[in-house]
């Protein structure tokens, strides 16, 4: 018998460090928790902070971001522009691209010009980005977004094309970036 006694000992010892183990573990990831919940608490009043100094120096017709994140408050005037926001408006009537960020007005233009349904790596070089993967899937993001907001249609999975097809969007899209072709 002193054999199985030696044997549950053994396995008593082996539990115990595993416990052990697994305490440790917990103390780390509690430590990693607190962290992060304060980089976190951190960025979320830094992002609060910044809205109401924009919102103090934009004066009426201001966009402010919403303390949720994602949508914008207020109107989207022409020439309103609030310096590092990067909004993209829903699509109304009468709205031009000039409201649209440069890179998002860039993509638009690009899309109206083309002949068919296009791709974010067809995009991608027509807007001055080199044509690697993490440009086209930024890329993809916005053309996303775009969608979300009404500027474009998204036909199949992946082919974009222009929400409003004949309308005038903007000024003269695309006047000066690639005349005469087609994607």
């Amino acid at each position: 018998m002193g054999s199985l006694i030696e044997d549950l000992e053994a396995r008593e010892a082996a539990a115990r460090a595993r416990v052990e183990a697994l305490e440790a573990e917990i103390v780390e990831l509690t430590a990693r928790l607190e962290g992060e919940r304060e980089a976190w608490s951190r960025l979320r009043i830094t992002r609060e902070t910044v809205a109401e100094v924009i919102a103090d120096l934009g004066g009426p017709g201001a966009i402010v971001p919403v303390a949720g994140g994602s949508e914008p408050e207020g109107v989207v005037e022409p020439g309103v522009r609030v310096v590092g926001a990067i909004m993209v408006p829903h699509w109304r009537e009468g709205l031009s691209v000039d409201v649209l960020p440069d890179v998002y007005r860039d993509i638009v233009e690009v899309v109206m010009d083309a002949a068919k349904l296009v791709q974010a790596k067809q995009i991608v070089p027509r807007i001055g980005l080199p044509a690697v993967t993490a440009k086209i899937e930024g890329t993809r993001g916005k053309l996303k977004r775009l969608v979300e907001r009404g500027w474009l249609a998204e036909d199949a999975p992946g082919q974009f094309t222009a929400a409003h097809p004949g309308r005038d969007v903007g000024n003269q899209v695309n006047s000066q970036n690639d005349k005469g072709s087609s994607l």
